[in-house]
């Protein structure tokens, strides 16, 4: 198995691009400097960011200062998704890096002192946006309490007081709500600093150049997963970064698809009209310099197809670590070159020795042959991640069957785990249905078909939900399968939703469906539950994830809950799954209005029990379960 996580091990050959970044940010030479790198999910937009890092730390090694120039700090956007202030928790990671690197520095007290100040001015922003807002009722969640609650009062206060006396009143309540706050809030609020907020802005990056100038650091900032955040949290931590963007002795590094952060500008701007052209200034004023992550060739794909079985002989103990890094570095060097000619099976077979060849050598084989389909494929695109998903599904299903006592040949199982990942489902269930009828399982009408293309001819006999350029391509991969029983392949394919590895991507139909649910009220619409059906189990899964994490951003309003009910409808197995996002919902989130909705699906009577018995559960909640249990 392989781990999905980003890594600066290079084996696509992305460092020289990282190196380019890196050399950019150095010759920019203390001039502010920001730059997107773009690209499809899973296309390795945040492993290049991290090699554009480790390729910055290397150039330090070189320069004779004791301290080092750069000062990194690694955002990852989707972090602040749900509850937390995006914009808030990203200014507030500036601040304790630079306080972190200032103490590590030892400078003078007053540069101490003035990295005080800015984390403070950086503070009040955040203070000063949030504090009138809860007076005059515009926050939701219910009333403040303590120091903050008794201050809210007292603007609440003087903003309704009428006569000279009542607001005298009200000011003397608000000193001493001020009073009772925390030091630092306190001395934000007592601040007597008069100017208007762009002033402040000012004075705040005025300062922030100062503080990194007279550190003598670039600050690095490497932002991630900013696609990832719904439209809400991608924009706000956007708008943080603008607040520092393009001030001296500054490098921004944000990885993003660039199409899904247009998509989030025009969901954030849905109340006014926004043209294409607007939503493209907005994104080109914050990126100086875009950067688009490769496609990947079919050359790429077969070197990292080679890569990944070799990684895993090695973590097998088959071959020594040493040779896994020396076949990844030849690798890489043939990469390198490939522009003069190629990687044939030959030269790859060339990096091993003729021992460690045997252990790798069906790993060759099978990258020789897939690697053009995987970038063909329109299902998978040559994308770094699904590649790595599909090669974990087939490792899934070869240990499963092995437990079985099954005898499945690995390049059977491949070839049939490729047509399952990315044939139509009619072209998958017509292949079912024929292996279903043949008294052997052997797909006899391939026979003709596997014939005529070896030929060069083409096939006429086929069924129409065959006739696409991928199967085509597919049928002529070896092993053959027309005189193979596939009935231990069906057995082990029967739960498509293993192989497919279903990652956070939506069908059109179950789009649709996801725009449908967003506009739902408080009730269960039967229509909708029917087409949830129609997509499937696994699209209806993605669906749940998709909507829970709407919910976590809205405090998991009640129109949120009924949606997610319709997929749970549909498809009660999914029960439990929702039952874990609801357990993530803060005890005083807990609303009454839920109890009704859930108090009648068995899935939910342990989770209703838990609340119930929870002493941090409104009581408005517990009374409301306990009253549903008693009829």
């Amino acid at each position: 198995m392989w781990n999905d996580v980003e890594t600066t091990q290079d084996l696509l050959n992305f460092t020289v691009i990282a190196d380019t970044v890196a050399e950019l940010i150095i010759e920019a030479d203390n001039q502010p400097i920001s730059i997107g790198v773009s690209g499809n999910w899973g296309a390795g937009k945040s492993s290049m960011v991290k090699m554009i890092g480790e390729s910055l730390k290397k150039s330090e090694i070189t320069k004779d200062d004791k301290e080092k120039p750069y000062v990194f700090l690694e955002i990852n956007a989707w972090l602040y998704q749900g509850y937390d202030d995006a914009k808030a928790a990203l200014l507030q990671a500036v601040s304790d890096k630079l306080l972190e690197e200032t103490k590590k520095r030892k400078p003078a007290k007053e540069i101490l002192e003035k990295v005080q100040d800015f984390s403070k001015r950086l503070n009040w922003l955040t203070v000063s946006r949030i504090l009138l807002p809860l007076a005059i009722g515009l926050l939701p969640g219910g009333i403040a309490a303590g120091g903050i609650g008794s201050l809210v009062g007292a603007v609440s206060g003087i903003i309704s007081s009428v006569d000279v006396e009542s607001k005298k009143e009200k000011l003397e309540s608000l000193n001493a709500a001020i009073e009772s706050l925390s030091p630092e809030l306190k001395d934000l609020v007592k601040s007597k600093e008069t100017n208007s907020t762009p002033q402040k802005i000012e004075k705040l990056r005025e300062e922030f150049e100062d503080i990194l100038d007279k550190l003598n650091i670039t600050l690095v900032v490497l932002v991630d997963d900013l696609d990832r955040c719904l439209p809400s949290t991608a924009i706000s931590t956007l708008e943080a970064m603008r607040l520092l963007l393009f001030v001296k002795r500054t490098a921004f590094v944000i990885a993003a698809d660039e199409q899904m952060i247009r998509s989030s500008v025009r969901a954030h701007f849905s109340n006014m009209e926004i043209n294409d052209g607007l939503v493209t200034s907005y994104f080109d004023k914050l990126i100086q310099i875009p950067i688009s992550v490769p496609h990947l060739g079919i050359a790429e794909v077969k070197v990292y197809l080679v890569s990944l079985f070799t990684e895993l002989a090695a973590r097998k103990k088959e071959i020594t670590d040493e040779t896994s890094a020396k076949a990844r570095s030849e690798l890489q060097d043939l990469l390198r070159n490939a522009w003069q000619g190629g990687i044939s099976k030959a030269k790859i077979e060339g990096v091993f020795d003729q021992k460690d060849l045997e252990k790798l050598r069906e790993g060759i084989d099978i990258s020789e042959q897939i690697a053009g389909i995987l970038v063909t494929a329109d299902d998978i695109n040559g994308n770094p991640r699904l590649i790595k998903r599909f090669l974990n599904a087939i490792m899934i299903q070869d240990k499963v069957a092995k437990l079985n006592g099954m005898t499945v040949d690995f390049n059977s199982l491949v070839k049939m785990m490729l047509f399952e990942r990315c044939a139509s489902s009619s072209a998958f269930e017509y292949l079912v249905k024929c292996i279903k009828q043949s008294p052997d399982g052997k797909p006899t009408f391939l026979n003709d078909i596997e014939i005529a293309l070896s030929e060069g001819k083409e096939p006429t006999s086929l069924e129409d939900s065959w006739k696409s350029e991928f199967i085509t391509e597919w049928l002529k991969l070896d092993p053959k399968l027309g005189d193979t029983d596939l009935r231990p392949l069906l057995y082990l394919s029967r739960d498509r939703s293993l192989s497919l590895a279903a990652y956070d991507e939506l069908s059109k139909e179950a789009r649709e469906i996801l725009s449908a649910l967003s506009k739902v009220d408080n009730v269960i619409l039967q229509d909708l539950v029917n087409r949830i059906k129609l997509v499937g189990e696994a699209e209806a899964e993605k669906l749940l994830s998709r909507i829970a994490r709407t919910g976590r951003n809205n405090q998991w309003e009640i129109q949120t809950l009924v949606a997610e009910l319709h997929i749970a409808e549909a498809y009660p197995n999914l029960g439990g799954r929702l039952v874990g996002y609801l357990k993530g919902i803060p005890p005083k989130a807990r609303k009454p209005a839920f109890v009704p909705h859930l108090c009648s699906k068995s899935w939910a009577s342990d989770l209703l029990c838990e609340w119930e018995k929870d002493p941090n559960t409104p009581t408005t909640v517990s009374k409301a379960i306990a009253m549903k249990k008693e009829k």
